[in-house]
């Protein structure tokens, strides 16, 4: 943190420039990224992946946010990780508060002090199993399956399929993917005729991301998985020039990591998945929802 900085107390400058570092929406995202991953952060090399920003660019917003306490930076390795610090945002909605509450908001929980290693794979002898569906299985369950298998980090084995899938995954996809380092050698799209019967891994939880697979009558996967909706307009379906196409793929895949990185930091080894429903839906009516996702948390 910056010198002289106090995290617990502002004034009308240290909130102006807290305020002014979050009032760019790449940074806010970071923001908002980080304090998903907090107390362990992650690597500048994480971040521009999920946010897909280029780097030169991500170290400019990730040098700002650190000017004025909002993150922390430490060196692990080979890594540089970078922490949300949140007893910054706390201070800046106390002091946001002062004048029209009469009580202070609540703020996050305190954390320890050691901060965790970071965050390795370790393969797990029981992941949970989850299935991303949607109509043509060419874009956005394509793209949520690859951001839940390496996100997951063993923790998650994730699949996507189709009620009526495509010949094959749609080329943008394919392409944002393979350039922001996933593995798409093996991605194919594929029915979801192929995760019922004997011989089908038994699901945990379903995950509908476009509203016609939502409305259809899934079939009788094996596990009786819990099923929820986060419905995203298709990115396939945006006509005009070319990079108003790649455009669109690439606000669709940020929509999703929003999701997966909100996901995959909850409890679900503690506790019953059941118990995080309620968690599960308000995760699907985050920025870029359709009508339907909100509907379903209504």
């Amino acid at each position: 943190m910056t010198p002289g900085l106090d995290a617990s107390r502002l004034d009308s400058p240290d909130a102006v420039a807290l305020l002014g570092a979050l009032a760019q929406p790449t940074r806010l995202e970071i923001f908002r990224l980080l304090m998903r991953y907090r107390p362990h952060g992650l690597a500048a090399g994480d971040i521009g992946r999920l946010l897909a920003v280029a780097h030169n660019t991500l170290s400019t917003h990730l040098g700002a946010l650190e000017q004025v306490g909002l993150l922390a930076s430490r060196r692990e390795g080979r890594h540089i990780i970078f922490a949300a610090q949140a007893p910054r945002a706390d201070a800046l909605l106390a002091f946001l508060s002062d004048a029209c509450c009469s009580e202070r908001p609540v703020g996050c929980a305190p954390v320890s002090l050691s901060v965790p290693a970071r965050r390795e794979f370790v393969a797990s002898e029981r992941p949970l199993r989850v299935l991303v569906v949607c109509t043509g299985n060419s874009a956005r369950s394509i793209m949520a399956e690859a951001v839940l298998n390496r996100e997951g980090l063993g923790r998650i084995q994730a699949y996507s399929a189709g009620s009526r899938p495509q010949e094959m995954p749609h080329p943008l996809a394919l392409g944002l993917l393979d350039d922001l380092g996933y593995d798409v050698s093996a991605m194919r799209s594929k029915s979801w005729d192929e995760f019922f019967g004997p011989a089908a891994p038994e699901l945990d939880l379903v995950i509908t991301v476009c509203d016609d697979a939502a409305e259809e009558i899934c079939p009788a996967f094996p596990g009786a998985p819990m099923r929820v909706h986060w419905g995203l307009d298709d990115p396939a379906s945006v006509s005009g020039p070319q990079a108003a196409k790649r455009a669109a793929f690439l606000q669709s895949y940020r929509d999703l990591t929003a999701r997966v990185t909100a996901f995959v930091n909850l409890p679900f080894e503690e506790m019953p998945l059941r118990e995080l429903e309620p968690v599960l839906i308000a995760i699907g009516r985050m920025d870029g929802a359709t009508d339907k996702s909100l509907e379903q948390a209504a």
